[in-house]
């Protein structure tokens, strides 16, 4: 009788499973997905670069015998840089002066010899064969003088080449000889940075470059948004640029591509070598913003928990991720308005989990 009282109350009562599946359940906050406009702000640093970079090398080889510049200093167009040693540019220079001081002397006594001829030919005194004869030598005098100023003004440029100087106003960036040591002919002694254009120099992510190419290709550089600059050590220092140069390969260290920005009107501050950031503002793109608590991965590659609200389950869906900001990320592909994204509590779920939902939107990510 006792069994069946119990099996009534039993039937009477069913147990609840509710109990058990909270008993098992994770505690998790949600957001609802909404897909809204974004415009990415690119911020890099960067350093202030000349345009134009002067490799200078001694056209001739030689000991240095003299070093008048040094790295960092300010050099004038035609100021003496270097020399080397000029004993034998000197020697030859002295040869071919002599060689056209003879083919002169030369040169004025067939002319003189010439003329005598020409005289006693109209007089009848001389016959034509002497005189074709007084001709033929003034033309060989005559050439002979044209190839020893020939020879004399090699050997000056020879001579000069035994001093180096700034073909421009600059900065010396880099020096590679030192007094005593023997240089050889295309050898770069100096670097000069030359006054005048200047350039922000920043080493981009592969992606935002291609971006920024295809742009370009796209509506030319006027597609190309500007870059706003302003100067690490003095933020109120600022300037503006547009992108002049994407580089076209990426380097093989850093996984980045190098682009450079021409400064509209570089104020004096931004000296060369001097590190500034620049911003730039890209075109406006539909994308989904989370907070960062909210992204996981899925063999190794960004996904978040979506949750069904009917079944209080959570799956993994893979996203991709445009970009990282300050407690938020950007999500381009992966996410459809009005899917609610787990934001936190995601570290202890697992495919198919059973959530029990605690806050809904706790936080309102802006743009």
């Amino acid at each position: 009788m006792f069994a069946s009282v119990c099996s009534v109350f039993a039937q009477a009562n069913p147990p609840s499973q509710q109990p058990v599946t909270n008993a098992h359940s994770v505690a998790v906050s949600a957001q609802t997905v909404r897909v809204s406009d974004y415009r990415p702000k690119l911020v890099q640093t960067g350093t202030i670069a000349a345009r134009n970079l002067i490799n200078l090398a001694f056209r001739a080889s030689g000991q240095v015998t003299e070093r008048s510049a040094d790295v960092g200093q300010k050099v004038e167009a035609g100021e003496l840089l270097a020399r080397i040693d000029a004993v034998e540019q000197q020697a030859g220079l002295r040869s071919a002066l002599a060689s056209l001081n003879a083919a002169q002397a030369q040169l004025i006594q067939a002319t003189a010899n010439y003329t005598r001829q020409q005289a006693l030919l109209d007089q009848g005194f001389t016959t034509r064969s002497q005189f074709g004869t007084a001709e033929e030598t003034k033309q060989r005098a005559e050439a002979a003088l044209i190839s020893a100023q020939s020879q004399m003004k090699n050997a000056q440029d020879m001579m000069s080449y035994t001093e180096l100087r700034a073909p421009r106003a600059g900065v010396v960036t880099a020096r590679n000889i030192e007094t005593g040591q023997l240089v050889q002919a295309a050898q770069t002694a100096f670097v000069i940075a030359a006054d005048g254009e200047r350039d922000a120099v920043f080493d981009v992510q592969e992606a935002l470059a291609a971006h920024a190419e295809s742009m370009e290709q796209q509506g030319g550089k006027q597609a190309l948004p500007q870059v706003s600059l302003t100067l690490v050590s003095d933020p109120s220092v600022t300037a503006t640029g547009h992108v002049r140069e994407v580089a076209p390969v990426v380097n093989a260290t850093t996984g980045t591509v190098r682009i450079k920005v021409e400064l509209d009107t570089p104020p004096p501050a931004m000296t060369l070598a001097a590190p500034v950031t620049g911003s730039l503002q890209l075109p406006v793109v539909r994308a989904v913003i989370l907070p960062w608590s909210a992204m996981t991965s899925q063999g190794g590659k960004p996904a978040v928990w979506v949750l069904d609200p009917q079944t209080k389950t959570v799956s993994s869906a893979l996203v991709r991720i445009m970009d990282y900001e300050r407690e938020k990320i950007i999500i381009s592909e992966g996410l459809q308005d009005g899917q609610m994204v787990i934001t936190r509590g995601g570290q202890l779920l697992s495919e198919g989990a059973v959530v029990e939902l605690l806050v809904a939107d706790e936080q309102k990510v802006t743009q």
